[in-house]
């Protein structure tokens, strides 16, 4: 059956969610920004309806999933307009600007019979799946700890580019909403829920530009009493790998594009990447595509997609114990 979509928000994001959706075999009927250069932009070779108010799209009988790529702290309100309006919502990380927002999306997934997503599409990274796999399996044996690092570059110009960005209001957050939250989704994925979280977060190298942090740490105690650390930073020299470490009882399980596994025997396995994303964006990867094909297919089936607003929680919550707002 093919879905008819609308994209809210068409800033950089949404070019990968245009793509998917063709992936998807979906049709693109719909777009929304507030923005009117912008939403004349984007998908130009495309006979689609262009509005700058999605409430303009609550009413169309032909729109049966919506893909909400706005900023973060108009995830919330937008995904609960079109819930209200029986519309299927994928929302893009994280699921709100604030815990309090959250809460509430998390409430109207649990009350609605329509499917919401949230995109931590690195769930679908073949390195990271296997990964799960084989953690799960228990045939490394139990974790022991667990480390990872987020080493980015982001100039004064990107958040000029977009002011949002640098903000509480906006944004809720700087490095660790914007670019940390997918490993820190990770490490709590791979390792298990976090109970206890304390960190740090300051405004090092971009203050005259940002109000939220662009370096941070966080420490966790996970629910089965595994302790991992996490550093992120956008000051950076370079956009470096992500690295995620975790150390078992029989080996040294590393994360850097590359899965590779290193047994206390000598042994080493090794899960390769997708090797296909290139230039600038090349870090969004290639896992995108994935999700939004599994979120479509699932449209249909019984129970909330996997990967809900429960579990979209989950990292945001563990971040807001570092930022305390």
């Amino acid at each position: 059956m093919t879905r008819r979509a609308a994209v809210i928000g068409c800033g950089d994001i949404s070019q990968l969610h245009f793509k998917s959706l063709d992936e998807a075999n979906a049709e693109l009927v719909a777009i929304c920004d507030v923005d009117p250069d912008r939403l004349a932009a984007v998908v130009p070779d495309r006979q689609v309806e262009r509005v700058s108010d999605h409430r303009q799209l609550l009413d169309r009988d032909d729109i049966d999933v919506v893909h909400i790529c706005t900023p973060h702290n108009q995830h919330v309100p937008v995904a609960l307009d079109f819930l209200a309006a029986g519309k299927h919502v994928l929302t893009e990380k994280p699921i709100a600007a604030s815990l309090e927002e959250a809460d509430e999306l998390v409430q109207a997934s649990k009350e609605t019979d329509r499917k919401v997503g949230v995109c931590f599409q690195n769930r679908y990274n073949k390195p990271f799946a296997a990964a799960k796999e084989i953690l799960d399996s228990g045939r490394l044996g139990a974790v022991l700890s667990a480390g990872a690092s987020v080493l980015w570059h982001r100039t004064p110009e990107y958040y000029r580019a977009r002011p949002w960005r640098g903000s509480r209001e906006g944004s809720g957050g700087g490095v660790l909403i914007n670019q940390a939250i997918h490993t820190i989704d990770m490490v709590q994925w791979l390792v298990g829920d976090v109970a206890e979280v304390t960190g740090s977060a300051g405004t090092y190298g971009l203050a005259d530009v940002i109000e939220v942090e662009d370096t941070a740490t966080v420490a966790m105690r996970h629910e089965n009493g595994v302790r991992s650390v996490l550093v992120a930073t956008n000051l950076n020299p370079v956009n470096a790998p992500v690295t995620i470490d975790i150390k078992t009882e029989k080996a040294l399980v590393h994360l850097a594009g590359d899965l590779t596994i290193t047994h206390d025997n000598g042994e080493v396995e090794t899960v390769a990447d997708e090797k296909v994303a290139t230039g600038a964006r090349a870090y969004w990867g290639t896992s995108h595509g994935l999700l939004v094909k599994a979120f479509h297919e699932h449209l249909d089936q019984p129970g909330p997609f996997w990967i809900d607003p429960v579990e979209g929680y989950k990292a945001l919550w563990i971040l807001k114990q570092v930022l305390g707002y």
